[in-house]
This record gives structure tokens, sequence and C-alpha cells, in this order.
């Protein structure tokens, strides 16, 4: 089966990036050059807008195929493929009148070259101060003057599971995926980090089975059942764990490399 491996995908926070250490480990750097090497395509996979991924991408001495950036809504490669699927404004106004009238709860939009926030409180500076050096820039912005001329692919509100099915639940076509307890990331529910798989495997014209995907946290659970391989990483949470086809050690242990060679594919 490594052999039909064309096209390796990778989660960036606690996949690529260490949570210790905030760098991305030399094991994995070398490993992502000997996929290229055999001619297997790489491609982040991230709950990340792509305005917050330079602060680590720029750190990578890689040059990656392609994007699947905010959770599969906005997927670009390198050859020309350009996917967009925003969340339905009419959603995006429910949501935001929602937040609206609960002042206390923080909110990150997404869009496509563009992410902000609705204001700051200690639970979002927790956050950002345990991404370290991987943490960007933080802007606060009034969503209700851009949300009408901006298409917005994601909001992620720092809510609880309950809060979060509720907010869903108002909305038309929206579903939560989280990788962190104290956010989720509203997006489509038609969309997700398979969708976005999807589109870029079909765009060179690949199948499911010609891929591996690493990941770590619960936004990643679509994403593992649907690659041919799917990867957990050894300082993943239970849920991906679960689905994984096989579990590795951490991203500080030489996960994804001692992966890669577990299956032969490199």
């Amino acid at each position: 089966m490594s052999s039909d491996i064309k096209a390796a995908f990778f989660d960036i926070d606690g996949t690529l990036t260490s949570f210790v250490t905030h760098v991305v480990p030399r094991s994995t750097i070398d490993a992502l050059h000997a996929l290229q090497k055999k001619d297997v395509k790489v491609f982040i996979c991230s709950g990340r807008a792509p305005s917050y991924m330079g602060v680590v991408l720029d750190t990578i001495p890689v040059e990656f195929d392609g994007i699947v950036g905010l959770n599969g809504q906005f997927c670009t490669t390198r050859d020309g493929l350009d996917y967009r699927h925003p969340i339905d404004l009419h959603d995006v106004e429910i949501i935001t009148d929602w937040l609206q009238s609960h002042t206390d709860v923080v909110a990150n939009y997404a869009e496509s070259n563009y992410g902000y926030f609705n204001r700051i409180n200690a639970a979002l500076e927790r956050t950002w101060n345990s991404l370290g050096k991987t943490a960007p820039k933080i802007d606060i912005c009034n969503p209700q003057q851009r949300i009408g001329n901006h298409r917005t692919f994601q909001i992620s509100p720092y809510v609880d599971k309950a809060t979060e099915a509720e907010i869903a639940g108002m909305c038309g076509n929206v579903r939560g995926v989280r990788w962190h307890p104290d956010f989720t990331d509203l997006i489509p529910a038609d969309g997700g980090k398979a969708v976005g798989m999807q589109v870029v495997l079909e765009h060179f014209g690949w199948s499911r089975d010609n891929a591996i995907a690493f990941g770590d946290g619960g936004n990643d659970v679509d994403m593992l059942r649907f690659a041919g391989i799917g990867v957990a990483m050894g300082n993943a949470t239970d849920e991906p764990k679960t689905v994984a086809d096989y579990v590795t050690d951490s991203v500080d242990d030489a996960g994804i490399s001692n992966a890669l060679h577990h299956f032969e594919i490199l």
C-alpha cells in the first residue's frame, strides 16, 4: 500500500509543531523533504486561516504543494487550484447576532486573507500564550462592519460543547469541529477537512487510497477517517486516536518520521 501513497496531509498545531517547543522538529522537516524526493506531494491540512499560517510556515524550509485551510473551506495548490466554501451569510448573521447579545463570549472570524476577534478576554490570552511563537497577531474588529462585504469561512467562539450545539442548531448549515477545549470552529455542515482533501485529490486525479494524513485533534477525525492511512500523533486527544489506522509517537519524538517508516513510505 505504501507505493500507492501520492499525497501526505499534515495538521499544523500539535502535529507539525510541538506544543512544548513551538517549533517543527528537525526529524519532521527531514521527513517532508524525503517525501518530496519520492514524488509524494505534501499538503497542509489545518483549521488555521491562511493569514494565520505564515507564522509557522515561514519557519519551515519546505515548499508545500498546497494548503487545505480553514478546516477544508479554503484549498489552494501550487499549480492553480482555488477552492473556497464560506459559511452562508444568513448563518454568519445569526451567529454574529448571538455573539452581540452574549458580550462575554470571544470569537475569531476567519476570512480568506484576514482573521480578527470580536473582542479580547483572559481566555483568549491564555490560548494565544499557549501557542508561543506560533501565535498569530491579534486584531480586533466589529464583525457587523465586515461580514456583509467579506466572506466568512469560519467563526470560532470560546464556548463549551453544549453552547456550540445551541449555536449550530440555530443555523441552517453549520457544525462545530474542535481541536482545543476552550473553543470550537464553526464551519459549513457540508464542509470539513475530508471535503477539502477530496477536492485536492480529485484535482490531481487521485483517490482517498492515495493519501496519508496526520493529525492530533478533534477537527482531524474526519480527515483521519477519510485518508487511506490515518495517523494520530502520540500526543493526540482520545477521539483521533480511536479512529486512526495507526497511533505513532508524539510530535516531539519523531512521530511523523516514525510512522512514514512504519508504513514503508520512507
